[in-house]
């Protein structure tokens, strides 16, 4: 088993996705274990889940949900992460040590499995097991494109999607297979399908909060079809997902006493719980949180106690992962689902529903008697008001989840002309809506090994 699990690690290395003449021109090593059982493909999907399967990074620096001191910004020690900062429009990722490589190398591991499941016979004894292990493949493959999507895609449009520069799509381990980008619908589709497959074989309840499950699978699904502003379907699989799952935490009762207040795999994050890809400039004592974004918090909301807590210097720092550290929390958690519902039974024109829906989140997160008919018809009388209200609750409830960016670029679409602002020595730098720069640069090292088009600048 260890030794299946250090040659995927190995082959992960190779995981670029260009013509590997001279991998392919090297004599093959004899002592390399194929897996062949479940439990080997297992092993490899739990191997993923420890070490490629967190959420990358960069989106979250990007966003708008902190902001730098000057200082702090000179101190950084990566020159991508500057750039990156500022919206450079290109070397804002480190070669090889990047979120292409490491979610291309989840989709190279999903590959693996898929492939060599299809060796393995299933029956009556082993049935279950097999669809769970297909169905967390298909899930994996389907995770790391998204997150793919959401860095290196432009904002997803119906008008546009055939046309638009989309992702490689690999569903093969095949190298000798020339890397080409695909369209976003075509992108987007195979991520549908593997999300689709996945809900199908997968069960109600995992064995583990990292191996994912048929609640995660509709969760994802419902993120999907939200990034693609296809409300209809993600009202459905939000709903779907919260037939099989709806734990909230109560934050009357959680104490703020902690440095820490939530728990890693607590009642509410363990539809699928992952964490983010951790970064130095996303750290609590460098990222500081906007006085905007701190200030929409009323006296009697919860968060404000339990998200943030004041430094010496005044400022804000974030402190509500749901990873129970500082380490940024990355996974499917039922809060996310009920505001996926809301906003899409607001975009329907069923505002009540959507205000009904909220309601139920609000009142775990309000100190009780606080929650009075803010969130009901009474203040609210039509859907582009209930809109509103949602959208403010999305922002203050999934801040530093990696969320924003994606946000960010849909909603510019819906036509928010959202434009972000970083001074950094005197100077001001823009990122106007819908700018080409939404869409990150593709690493600079995989444009020459791939050859592949670099994203419009």
């Amino acid at each position: 088993m260890k030794h299946i699990v250090n040659m995927i690690s190995a082959l992960m290395l190779c995981v670029c996705f260009y013509s590997c003449n001279k991998i392919l021109e090297e004599k093959s090593d004899n002592k390399l274990v194929v897996p062949t059982t479940l439990m080997d493909l297992q092993s490899i999907l739990d191997n993923a889940s420890r070490n490629v399967f967190s959420d990358p990074g960069e989106g979250e620096v990007s966003s708008d949900d902190y902001y730098l001191f000057e200082k702090d910004y000179m101190s950084l020690t990566s020159e991508p992460y500057r750039r990156m900062y500022v919206w450079e429009a290109d070397y804002i990722f480190e070669d090889r040590s990047n979120s292409w490589t490491y979610s291309y190398a989840s989709v190279y591991l999903a590959n693996t499995v898929l492939e060599r499941i299809q060796d393995i016979q299933r029956n009556s004894i082993n049935g279950n097991s097999y669809d769970d292990i297909k169905g967390q493949a298909h899930y994996l493959r389907a995770k790391a494109m998204l997150q793919l999507a959401a860095l290196f895609l432009p904002a997803f449009d119906e008008q546009s999607a055939q046309s638009d520069l989309g992702l490689p799509i690999r569903q093969h381990t095949d190298f000798n297979i020339p890397t080409t980008r695909s369209s976003v619908m075509e992108t987007y589709q195979a991520i549908l399908n593997d999300l689709e497959q996945a809900a199908n074989l997968l069960p109600i309840t995992s064995k583990h909060m990292i191996r994912s499950s048929k609640p995660a699978a509709f969760g994802l699904l419902a993120r999907t079809y939200l990034w693609m502003r296809r409300y209809d379907q993600a009202e459905i699989a939000a709903s779907t997902c919260l037939q099989y799952f709806h734990t909230l935490l109560d934050y009357n009762t959680i104490s703020n006493t902690p440095e820490y207040p939530f728990n890693q795999f607590n009642a509410e994050s363990i539809i699928f719980s992952v964490i983010g890809m951790p970064t130095n400039i996303l750290q609590p004592d460098m990222a500081r949180i906007p006085d905007e974004l701190y200030n929409l918090y009323e006296d009697g909301d919860l968060r404000k106690e339990l998200y943030f807590k004041k430094n010496n210097d005044g400022s804000v720092r974030f402190r509500g992962n749901y990873s129970g550290n500082m380490t940024l929390f990355g996974g499917i958690s039922t809060n996310e689902i009920i505001l996926i519902k809301s906003e899409s039974l607001a975009r329907q024109n069923k505002y009540r529903e959507a205000l009904a829906t909220l309601r139920e989140l609000m009142v775990k997160r309000w100190r009780v008697g606080y929650v009075d008919d803010t969130f009901t018809e009474g203040k609210i009388q039509n859907a582009d008001q209930a809109l509103a209200v949602i959208l403010t609750e999305r922002r203050k409830e999934l801040l530093m989840r990696g969320l924003r960016w994606m946000d960010i670029k849909r909603l510019n679409k819906e036509g928010h002309n959202i434009s972000l602002r970083r001074f950094i020595d005197g100077k001001e730098y823009i990122l106007k809506p819908n700018d080409k720069r939404y869409a990150l640069a593709i690493p600079e090292d995989i444009i020459s090994l791939t050859g592949i088009q670099q994203n419009p600048r």
